[in-house]
């Protein structure tokens, strides 16, 4: 695996952790790193990328190792991907067919797999001259402008672009299908949790504490691509709907940012934004400013430090692996912030807080309301038990069915228009 550092270039992280990154995504498809170095780049070849004294460094390493595989952490064009395999003789991969390998790996569902082919079809485009390269110098007979390489490679790209098509049509298919659930859940109306963060943040094992599922959650790189979604219990608030998403990543292939738009539009639709950050990691920072661009691009804030369109509260996770002067470094900060919580999903440290909070931002819009019941209609005072905070009840006298009850409670707008509905 090499990392190159490219002079003049900025990078959201430094070489070293784009390195530990780049072995977490090859680990997490089963491929064994034997070794891995940063080699600076002064000038951008436009052939190789890298020049040839670095070429025969790698040339030099594989044969040591007897690696099969050259990952280049970075984007290589075609040419340079072509290039690169015929003078070390071996597969070369960069960063987007990496990642792109591990979602194709990944994809669970029916539209996980179409956003990943999708995204695969995209990719390989660009790279279709490699499959042909024995006929790109041929000529055909008389009357041929090109060789019959350019009409297979043609013919190729022509059958990508319709099947594109079919792919893009299916997705947009999907999207409006979510649309319409989320519409439906709008109308339920259960508020809506969303879980955000950097890949391997913790999201799913923080999913899993929450609501007692199963979802697969690893020390892995994309542990989870297709979104989950489950119903909890919070304080105040009888149902809500807890959405486990995709993690995000730096330098997220452009392909992948388009392929998966219609699952993390879930983001969009959610009343409150979790955003689950692991805090043992030196690059937790860069990390929060990746998540904080993507959710930007996604219209739900307008920036860092900008106002979100949304209540967003900041989980501090895998707080059980930091040192006793970190955490006590950490809490000082949290102490002063209200949108921070410091938790451990792994432990449960924090969690009955995080509930809590979350109760607590969910029907922070309750108003107080006096309601008379007949004291037989047991389902509706229930369901306001069970939907509100009942401050009191006591008897209202004599209806024309009977004893009434008033009850006092605090209902958030929308339980308010549901116990309205039940009325009607």
């Amino acid at each position: 695996m090499v990392c190159p550092d490219i002079r003049g270039q900025r990078q959201s992280q430094d070489p070293e952790s784009r390195l530990e990154e780049a072995k977490g995504l090859a680990q997490a498809i089963g491929i064994v790193v034997a070794e891995a170095f940063i080699l600076p780049v002064r000038d951008v070849r436009p052939g190789t990328l890298f020049g040839e004294g670095q070429i025969e460094r790698i040339d030099s390493a594989c044969n040591l190792n007897e690696a099969e595989l050259v990952i280049v952490d970075g984007a290589l064009s075609a040419i340079q991907q072509r290039n690169l395999e015929e003078k070390l003789k071996r597969k070369v991969i960069d960063r987007t067919g990496l990642i792109l390998e591990i979602f194709g790996e990944r994809a669970a569902t029916a539209e996980g797999r179409l956003q990943v082919e999708l995204a695969h079809l995209d990719y390989q485009q660009s790279r279709l001259v490699r499959s042909w390269t024995h006929l790109e110098r041929q000529r055909g007979g008389f009357g041929f402008l090109g060789g019959p390489g350019e009409t297979q490679i043609e013919a190729d790209r022509r059958m990508i672009r319709a099947r594109m098509g079919k792919l893009r049509r299916e997705l947009e298919q999907v999207r409006k299908t979510r649309a319409l659930h989320r519409a439906r859940r709008g109308r339920a109306p259960w508020p809506v949790v969303a879980l955000v963060g950097y890949t391997n943040a913790g999201k799913s094992t923080l999913f899993n504490r929450l609501t007692g599922s199963d979802v697969m959650a690893e020390d892995l790189l994309f542990a989870t691509l297709d979104p989950t979604m489950r119903a909890i219990q919070l304080p105040g608030v009888e149902k809500a709907i807890i959405s486990d998403t995709v993690g995000f990543i730096s330098d997220l292939p452009t392909q992948l940012v388009a392929a998966f738009r219609a699952t993390l539009e879930e983001v969009t639709a959610a009343d409150i934004i979790c955003h689950v950050r692991d805090m043992s990691n030196p690059d937790n920072a860069q990390q929060k400013a990746q998540v904080l661009e993507v959710l930007s691009g996604l219209g739900v804030i307008e920036g860092e430090g900008s106002d979100p369109a949304m209540p967003i509260v900041e989980l501090w996770n895998k707080w059980d692996l930091l040192d006793e002067d970190r955490a006590a470094e950490l809490k000082a900060i949290a102490d002063s912030d209200p949108d921070i919580l410091p938790i451990s999903a792994e432990t449960g440290f924090g969690i009955e807080e995080l509930r809590a909070r979350l109760g607590a931002v969910l029907t922070a819009g309750a108003r107080l309301h006096s309601i008379v019941v007949s004291a037989s209609d047991g389902a509706r005072i229930a369901w306001l038990h069970a939907h509100g905070e009942v401050l009191a009840e006591e008897d209202a006298g004599e209806g024309e069915e009977g004893p009434l009850r008033r009850i006092d409670v605090r209902l958030t707008e929308k339980e308010w228009g549901r116990f309205e509905s039940l009325n009607s």
